[in-house]
């Protein structure tokens, strides 16, 4: 501190003021406030925001394809599945869809950090004075809005078409719309911020997205999306259930989305009776581990952003 004075005395003597780009670099960096930090992070989440929709494409199958998949894998498996709450395939399988949204979202909003760094841009964002907490604040909240309101669009084209069609009775969600719309928001934070810890270390967009398809669609896969998470005990496998799927429970209740994708079902389906269910833990303990889970890949994504430099100079 004191040769931070004598530095600043001597740039007063010979200027008769103090600029800020004669200071070293550090300096210019303790002096931002909060405010320029989370400016920059809004701009950043903006610029995901401006690249989305002036990709036309991608924002017309964003939706459309994920309605086609409910609608095909809905229709040909309604007739081979039986749920504990006496729910359709289609009922059951809208959950999983509405997160399948959530993870293409996050594939595609992550995959512009590998991109950012080829052309430049993000070179030029981590020299500047604001430090790297906002690039990741910028990154996730723009990635996870578009990934929210993606997923809230496919709700109700859902809704519309199950109205028209009258393939499937959906109830009214009702009551349960604000915690639905909060619930789907932690979930899409939760996904852009994993996007961010597979993306930050990775140098070309092909095994990025061979390590997103290898970690992330196993983990969709294994959330009780597709098919029931069967019974479980920690004394081993009981009556027909042998030591494959007696393992493969207990990875499934080991999973964090599961718990977030059971809390969906609920609030989907606010009169759904899961408690014969083989997996039915309370709304307090699916909140809970959804907001552990989601914090924890926050903090992850940081530190790993805050220690790496490698990858500050790969192209």
């Amino acid at each position: 501190m004191k040769r931070f004075h004598r530095i600043h005395s001597r740039f007063t003597r010979r200027s008769g003021r103090t600029s800020q780009a004669t200071l070293p670099t550090f300096f210019i960096m303790n002096e931002l406030s909060l405010s320029s930090r989370l400016n920059a992070a809004w701009m950043l989440a903006r610029r995901e925001w401006t690249r989305f929709f002036r990709q036309r494409n991608r924002v017309t199958a964003a939706v459309l394809q994920p309605l086609l998949f409910w609608l095909l894998f809905g229709t040909g498996l309604s007739g081979s599945f039986a749920s504990a709450g006496g729910e359709s395939f289609m009922q059951f399988f809208l959950p999983g869809t509405v997160a399948l949204i959530v993870l293409f979202t996050a594939i595609f909003a992550t995959i512009s950090v590998i991109e950012d760094r080829r052309e430049g841009f993000m070179q030029s964002v981590l020299v500047s004075p604001v430090g790297r907490f906002p690039v990741l604040i910028g990154k996730v909240l723009g990635g996870g809005a578009i990934a929210w309101v993606q997923a809230m669009l496919f709700l109700v084209l859902v809704y519309l078409v199950a109205a028209i069609t009258q393939s499937t009775a959906l109830p009214t969600v009702g009551a349960s719309l604000p915690l639905l719309m909060l619930l789907l928001a932690v979930i899409a934070i939760a996904m852009c911020a994993l996007g961010m810890i597979v993306a930050w270390p990775m140098e070309s967009t092909q095994g990025f997205h061979a390590i997103m398809m290898l970690g992330l669609m196993p983990m969709w896969l294994l959330a009780g999306t597709f098919f029931p998470i069967p019974q479980w005990s920690i004394h081993g496998p009981a009556g027909d259930v042998g030591w494959g799927g007696w393992v493969l429970a207990g990875i499934m209740r080991a999973n964090p989305l599961s718990y977030s994708m059971l809390e969906l079902r609920r609030l989907i389906n606010p009169g759904l009776d899961l408690s014969s269910a083989g997996f039915s833990p309370s709304s307090l303990t699916c909140w809970t581990v959804t907001l552990v889970a989601t914090a924890v890949t926050v903090a992850i994504a940081w530190m790993l952003m805050r220690g790496s430099r490698r990858a500050d100079t790969m192209v």
